[in-house]
């Protein structure tokens, strides 16, 4: 579930919604910190017009009596926290609401309220010489301050619906669009697997981009098939025309084999010439039953297989060839049984026994070969080890290609098809096939999934 979420959260609808979301965010900041500059500035010359209004009004008081006289009537009625009213007579006495003061700090702003309080806040004020005296007034800056809350509250309000909706609608397309892709990822899983009937089908409702993905996975698949067809056609036409003339010059030299007039010479070139029309049979038939194998056709015949009961088998059947050849054979099974896997029981039997013989023809005596299975939550392992002289890295992948053969192979029996239907019948059985260093030697290992 986890993997599904940071899939969803990578996805291109995630992705777009977290652009746009961005971008718009960046527009509205933009146009919201230019409307308040432009709002701000707004109130505070308005400000500085009320305050020039208030000074232009008390410059018309006839004398310092009469001003102070029209301070202290204002002041009675004005609270000063929003507006200040300041006036030092000529005689020194003070009028107003709030008391103008000056420290090392700055101007503060004290009320006439018991003990004396400050006064919070920003103010802006004028103060110039009136009647002899100094007056100052000081309007409030709250509302500004306030304007500030107010836009930063608009920028939230408007941008976090904005981001909630559009990111819920980009986790419902990417939620839609990764069931889509599914469909396509497990398409091409069947198809790779050897399932070429795998279609993604119907794909009304979709995208337009994914849709055309689909029809092109379901238009390759048509192609592949024909193909594929087309092939299994050519070698069944071959199969039929070939079968005949090999069955033919197969009895001819049997009888010719028969002939007592026959040299010594003449009995060990025909000797030499059967086993290479038994040579010739064999890949023959090898290569059609691989073709088969990766047309994806034995899966028909599936079932549930025992693969301890198939290793003990073939362990059995082999280990007196082993003993034979001077090589051990060990058959490591666990205790316990292990699940059986679905396949086919004569392929996987295959498997081990194209398995055991490669170890028992390319490895000198003295060689031990082990069959080991074990089991795990998610998968079983079947292998195959020897302590031989195993196979070079780079030459790992060339093994498992038709007819290929190591140089100091060459020399030993073998078709250099074994590893080919082995990979085949892995393939089909959805088994991951492994050749790895066993240090010494080569393990070669299929995983099946449990």
């Amino acid at each position: 579930m986890t993997l599904r979420r940071a899939f969803l959260l990578r996805s291109m609808p995630i992705r777009l919604a977290a652009g746009l979301v961005l971008l718009f965010a960046l527009v509205s900041l933009l146009g919201l910190w230019a409307s308040y500059l432009y709002t701000r500035s707004s109130f505070e010359q308005t400000l500085r017009a009320d305050l020039t209004q208030d000074m232009a009004g008390f410059r018309a008081a006839p004398s310092a009596a009469a001003l102070a006289a029209l301070v202290e009537a204002e002041a009675r009625s004005t609270d000063p926290e929003r507006v200040v009213l300041s006036y030092f007579a000529p005689n020194g006495r003070h009028y107003g609401n709030a008391l103008v003061a000056r420290d090392a700090d700055g101007y503060r702003i004290i009320s006439y309220l018991p003990g004396n309080p400050e006064i919070e806040g920003r103010f802006l004020a004028l103060t110039t010489s009136l009647q002899g005296g100094q007056l100052t007034v000081a309007r409030s800056l709250a509302h500004i301050d306030a304007l500030r809350d107010a836009f930063l509250n608009i920028l939230g309000i408007s941008l976090l619906p904005t981001v909630l909706v559009a990111l819920s609608g980009g986790w419902v397309l990417a939620r839609r669009g990764a069931r889509h892709v599914a469909v396509i990822s497990g398409t091409l899983d069947h198809l790779t697997s050897g399932n070429r009937e795998a279609r993604v089908g119907d794909v009304t409702g979709w995208s337009d981009d994914l849709a055309r993905i689909a029809a092109k996975v379901d238009q390759m698949a048509r192609a592949q098939e024909d193909a594929v067809e087309s092939l299994r056609q050519v070698s069944s036409d071959i199969a039929h025309d070939l079968k005949t003339p090999i069955q033919r010059a197969a009895v001819h030299l049997d009888d010719l084999s028969q002939s007592p007039d026959l040299t010594k010479e003449a009995r060990e070139m025909l000797g030499r010439a059967q086993a290479e029309l038994d040579r010739i049979v064999a890949i023959f038939h090898a290569l059609l039953q691989l073709s088969q194998i990766e047309s994806g056709s034995p899966r028909g015949r599936f079932a549930p297989v025992d693969l301890s009961e198939l290793c003990q088998t073939l362990c059995d059947v082999y280990d007196p060839a082993t003993a034979e050849n001077g090589q051990m054979l060990i058959c490591a099974l666990p205790d316990v049984p292990v699940r059986p896997v679905m396949g086919d029981r004569t392929l996987l039997g295959q498997v081990l026994a194209n398995l055991i013989e490669n170890a028992m023809h390319h490895t000198p005596q003295g060689t031990t070969i082990t069959v080991a299975l074990s089991e795990a939550e998610t998968h079983i392992d079947l292998s195959v080890t020897d302590n031989g002289p195993g196979i070079p890295e780079a030459e790992r992948d060339l093994v498992l290609r038709r007819l290929y053969r190591l140089d100091r192979s060459r020399g030993t029996p073998g078709n250099g098809l074994g590893l080919s239907l082995v990979a085949g019948i892995a393939q089909v059985h959805d088994a991951a096939l492994t050749l790895e260093d066993a240090g010494p030697g080569l393990r070669v290992r299929l995983r099946f999934p449990a």
